[in-house]
């Protein structure tokens, strides 16, 4: 019998936190859950859950300092729950190290996708798995080919770099910041990516316009989906 992943609720309100717990209950998750930021830090280090679902509004610190603090101690996946306006803070979060964001209000159904995004992408980096598939893509991280429908795309250097490295974070938003620091450096600018981003959608999707695969998070990144 498989032993349900263990999610922790952190939230300081109690209503919230009894909404979650019962919705992931029911879909077979164990749940665990804190109140504040402290709290959030201490049941990570002792109960090593399998994912963190936290506020980034908490009473005694700042969610990013959480994030933070978490990350010192854990690389469990993290998804951050945040205001609908608060563009920087998302960004923050996945700069922090965040896997992935839900805004507020959000529905139980976005939230459970996002959830086991996060779980398959923590699964895939401890697997390593030397070729990436989804869909009709595939990627060989060994050969550095890349196909689709069985059919071999020809990537640059650059563009074979980005999806390289979306593949490496499959599931997860990754911010214009991270890619252009990790392939750029200092010289890169987000201009410049959209326009290598827009080349790998024309060589890998089947409609460029409304692509499947590589997918815009507005103002924050990019996310290299993870399908059947």
């Amino acid at each position: 019998m498989t032993t349900p992943a263990t999610m922790l609720i952190v939230d300081d309100e109690p209503a919230i936190r009894r909404l979650l717990r019962t919705s992931l209950q029911a879909q077979g998750y164990r749940t665990l859950d804190a109140e504040t930021g402290a709290g959030a830090v201490a049941r990570t280090t002792a109960d090593k859950p399998d994912l963190v679902l936290l506020d980034l509004g908490l009473p005694d610190m700042d969610g990013l300092e959480v994030i933070r603090l978490i990350r010192n101690v854990s690389a469990v996946p993290i998804v951050v729950l945040t205001a609908r306006e608060d563009e920087r803070g998302k960004v923050a979060a996945l700069d922090l190290g965040a896997d992935d964001y839900v805004t507020k209000p959000f529905g139980m159904d976005e939230l459970a996708a996002r959830l086991r995004a996060a779980l398959r992408h923590r699964l895939q980096q401890e697997g390593a798995p030397p070729v990436f598939r989804s869909g009709d893509l595939a990627v060989d991280l060994v050969r550095r080919i890349v196909t689709v429908r069985g059919t071999e795309v020809h990537l640059s250097p650059r563009e074979y770099d980005i999806l390289r490295l979306m593949v490496l974070h499959a599931g997860k938003v990754l911010t214009h910041r991270l890619i252009l620091g990790k392939l750029w450096g200092a010289s890169g600018d987000v201009q410049q990516l959209r326009v290598y981003v827009r080349q790998i959608r024309q060589k890998i999707e089947a409609d460029a316009e409304r692509p499947r695969h590589i997918l815009t998070e507005t103002g924050v990144g990019y996310r290299l989906a993870v399908q059947e």
